[in-house]
């Protein structure tokens, strides 16, 4: 009998014996790994390339290398204007402009959204113009850097994935 309780227990024992441990380790304790970029102003400009983009959905012959170019200006700390053109996922010719910002950081890694205006996806909007906001990282490194799209799929008219976008930085 005794045999028997135990042989049960030690099931449940391991999950909470590996919660403890963690709930009780110095990175629980830590503080948060996050921390806020100043405001300051600024100016940077960038220039991007167009996107590698891994599609969530790669069986569909989607397009993922988006070849293009475009244009970043950082004015604050958090903000940047961005704007470009670039061949997409449905082999069209698409334009952007928006906004990025980006109020933490996580490390080096800058983290926020871009809320842009995309055109040329064919099965959005017949073409035309359309709001999308996309979950951003950034990594800079002295004049060179890179963006991270987290892009969402919606319905059977956009394709969602991650992207990945070169940047150089001509002045500051």
């Amino acid at each position: 009998m005794i045999a028997e309780a135990a042989r049960l227990r030690a099931p449940v024992a391991a999950p909470v014996l590996l919660l403890t441990a963690l709930l009780t380790s110095p990175l629980a304790r830590a503080d948060n790994p996050f921390t806020q970029i100043e405001a300051a102003p600024r100016s940077e400009f960038w220039i991007d390339s167009g996107f590698l983009t891994a599609h969530f959905n790669s069986g569909d012959n989607l397009n993922g290398n988006n070849k293009g170019l475009g244009a970043e200006y950082r004015f604050s700390g958090t903000m940047a204007a961005t704007a470009g053109r670039f061949y997409n996922s449905d082999r069209a010719w698409s334009n952007y402009a928006g906004v990025l910002w980006q109020p933490y950081a996580l490390g080096t890694l800058r983290v926020g959204a871009a809320l842009a205006a995309f055109d040329g996806y064919p099965r959005m909007r017949d073409g035309g113009w359309f709001p999308a906001l996309i979950p951003t990282l950034t990594y800079d490194y002295g004049r060179v850097g890179v963006n991270l799209g987290i892009i969402p799929s919606y319905k059977d008219r956009l394709y969602g994935g991650i992207s990945l976008q070169f940047k150089l930085k001509v002045f500051e």
